[in-house]
C-alpha cells in the first residue's frame, strides 16, 4: 500500500514539474536542483542546531522541541515547504543522472573516469540512495510516531517527552552504526553537492575558492554533528 502511494505520488511530482517547463530545459533542471539542494543546505544547519541542545541540556532541547513540534508556522507552513524540498531534490536527482547518463558512458568512451571528475561526483546516486534510506529509517524513528502521538492516537501533549523519545532511538548498536553510516554518505555528497550547487547557478567568480573552502568545512563539519549526537547519546544511557 505505502509503495503504491509513493509511485503515485512520484510520478504525480514528475507531472508537476513537466507542466512547470522544469523538464523542458537542461540549465533549468540544473538550477532547480542547486536551489533545493542549498536550501536543505540550510535546513540542516537548523535541525543540527536544535539536536545538538540534547547534548546539552534536558530542559532546553524539550523546550526547543515542543516549540518546533507545536508551533503552526512550522507545522503547516514550513513542514510541507521542507517536505516538498526533499522530494523535489530527490526526484530531480534521479531525472539529472538518467538524462546525463547517456551523455556521461560517452564521456567515459574517451577519458579514464577518474581524470575528468572526482568520485564523489561519480557516485552522487548512489549516495543519495543512502541517504534516501536513512530518510526512510529516520521518518520510522520519528516523523511517524510523532504523527500518531498528535493526530492518530490523539494523546495528551507532554512538553517533557522529547528528550527520553531521542533517547531510546540509540539504544540499538545496529541502529546507531546506521545513522553514522548515513552520516558519513552525506558527507561525501555534501563534499561534491555543495560546490556544484553554486557552479549550477553560474556563481563561479572571484569567491569560488572561499566558496569551495566554506562548503568543504561544511561538509565534515555537519555530519561530524550528527554523528556525535548519536555516538553522546548511546554511550550515556
Amino acid at each position: 500500500m505505502v509503495v503504491i502511494l509513493l509511485k503515485r505520488n512520484f510520478v504525480r511530482f514528475l507531472r508537476i514539474f513537466s507542466t512547470m517547463g522544469i523538464l523542458s530545459s537542461s540549465i533549468a533542471r540544473k538550477v532547480a536542483m542547486a536551489l533545493s539542494a542549498l536550501f536543505l543546505v540550510f535546513f540542516l544547519i537548523i535541525h543540527l542546531t536544535v539536536n545538538v541542545l540534547s547534548v546539552f541540556s534536558e530542559e532546553v532541547y524539550n523546550t526547543a522541541s515542543h516549540f518546533m513540534g507545536t508551533n503552526p508556522l512550522i507545522q503547516f507552513a514550513m513542514q510541507p515547504v521542507l517536505f516538498f524540498g526533499v522530494v523535489f531534490h530527490f526526484v530531480m536527482g534521479f531525472i539529472l543522472e538518467i538524462k546525463n547518463r547517456g551523455a556521461r558512458q560517452i564521456n567515459y568512451v574517451k577519458n579514464k573516469a577518474g581524470e575528468s571528475s572526482s568520485w564523489m561526483s561519480r557516485n552522487m546516486l548512489y549516495s543519495g540512495l543512502v541517504i534516501l534510506a536513512f530518510l526512510v529509517l529516520h521518518f520510522i524513528d520519528f516523523w511517524f510516531p510523532e504523527i500518531n502521538h498528535k493526530y492518530i492516537a490523539v494523546l495528551p501533549e507532554d512538553p517533557t517527552r522529547y528528550f527520553e523519545e531521542l533517547q531510546v532511538k540509540f539504544i540499538s548498536p545496529y541502529r546507531v552504526v546506521a545513522y553514522v553510516l548515513a552520516f558519513v554518505f552525506l558527507a561525501l555528497h555534501l563534499l561534491h553537492g555543495f560546490q556544484s550547487s553554486f557552479q549550477s547557478m553560474g556563481m563561479n567568480n572571484k569567491y569560488t575558492k572561499s566558496v569551495k573552502n566554506f562548503g568543504k568545512i561544511y561538509a565534515i563539519i555537519i555530519p561530524l554533528g550528527f554523528i556525535f549526537i548519536a555516538l553522546f547519546h548511546y554511550f550515556n544511557q
